[in-house]
Parts: C-alpha cells; structure tokens; sequence
C-alpha cells in the first residue's frame, strides 16, 4: 500500500510539472513581451473624449450668413457651419492660448489629408527655449499634431499661417491650449472637411473684435434633425 501511495505522488508530481513546462512554453517571461509601439499609445490617447457638451451637435441656428459659412466663436469653444435656413452644425475646438488669440474674416485656400507638420521658427525658437526641440517638418500620421486633416486659412490669397486641425490630444478640445490654430476631434475635423470646400468664407470671433459686426444665435439642439436626420 504505501509503495502504491508513492507511485500516485510521483504521478501526481510529474503531471504538475508537465502542465508547468506546457503553460510555459506558450507564456512568454514579461521581460520577452514586445514594447508598446508609440502609435499604440496616441491610439489609446485619442479614445479619451472632451465633455459630451464638444461633440458634434446639430442645433438649431439663426444667422444672416449663407448656408455653407463657418462661424468660430472662440470664446465659447465651438465652431459651427451653417447647414441652411435656422440650422447647423455645431463641432466642438479648441482654442488660442493667453495671448494666441485672434479674430477676423479668412477662407479656406487649400486642404489636406494627413498634413505634415513645419512648425514656423519663432515657434522652434520659443519651445527651444524650454528645452523641448521641435522638427523642422514631421510628416503626417497618427501622431502629427495637425491630425487627420487641416484647412488652411487664407486671407487676400496668402497664408495666415492658422489652420482648422485635428489633433491627436482630443481631451484638450474645449480649452485654450493652441498657438493660435482651431482644433477638432479628428473625427470632427474629417466631417468638416468634407462639407467645407476651397473658397469657403470663415469667420472667427475673437480677440480684436476684427471680424466686424456678425449676429448669431444657437438656439440648441435641433430635435427633430437629430432623429430624422436632415
């Protein structure tokens, strides 16, 4: 009997040791497991959303500009383009720092998917100073700056140097954390772009007051537009 009772412990024994060494060979040791690749973290980064107040909205709008006009009101964080009559579409942005931010009546002159990033050099020389060293130009992808798309903003046929962006920091969307450019979620900002053709008056409400006189109203959501569609 107790030869038995030995024989059943080493059985026992060597099945453990068995399911050990197999569960072993198909876990890799932590040490083994590959590194996080940087686009796997700014993907993680961008399902952080901003408050439910920023997300895309159509709301109900009273306005004398034309259907197909975008209004920013950088003071309140939203971007809007007029759909027609009483309505539009309302896009949550972020906004101009202290001292970043400006006013005044632009168009869209050109477009981009994936833009690269040039940071302008006063830009380069003001981050330098902090330590924190900025590419010449980086091109486009998941972590440009500049997002999945961007508008550029002309004024008298030149470049402004400000864009309408995505940006891969959605959280930031509702604050003031730009120098200067108008932000959006990228899905937002791919919505956008596809409505908003070269040539498309813009008129951002800010600092300066150089926008001129622009009555506007949101009137909140449009109901029935957002269970119907329209």
């Amino acid at each position: 009997m107790r030869l038995h009772a030995k024989l059943v412990a080493l059985s026992v024994a060597a099945a453990a040791l068995l399911a050990a060494a197999n569960a072993s060979a198909f876990t890799p040791a932590a040490d083994a497991r590959p590194a996080a690749k940087r686009s796997d973290v700014v993907l993680v980064a961008q399902q952080k959303k901003p408050p439910k107040k920023y997300w895309r909205t159509k709301v109900r709008f009273r306005t004398e500009e034309a259907p197909g006009t975008i209004v920013v009101d950088t003071n309140n964080k939203f971007l809007y383009y007029i759909d027609g009559p009483n309505r539009a579409t309302r896009y949550g942005i972020g906004v101009g720092r202290e001292g970043f931010g400006w006013s005044g009546i632009v168009k869209v002159g050109r477009k981009a998917e994936w833009p690269s990033w040039t940071p302008p050099a006063e830009m380069r020389a003001r981050e330098a100073a902090k330590g924190r060293i900025l590419p010449i130009t980086q091109e486009g992808g998941i972590d440009n700056p500049l997002g999945a798309r961007a508008l550029y903003l002309y004024k008298g046929g030149r470049d402004t140097i400000f864009r309408i962006h995505g940006t891969n920091q959605p959280w930031t969307i509702g604050q003031n954390m730009s120098s200067g450019c108008i932000r959006m979620m990228n899905e937002d900002v791919e919505h956008l772009y596809d409505r908003a053709p070269i040539g498309t008056k813009v008129i951002v409400i800010g600092p300066g007051n150089k926008h001129g006189d622009i009555s506007f109203d949101d009137r909140g959501v449009d109901i029935f537009r957002t269970i119907f569609g329209g």
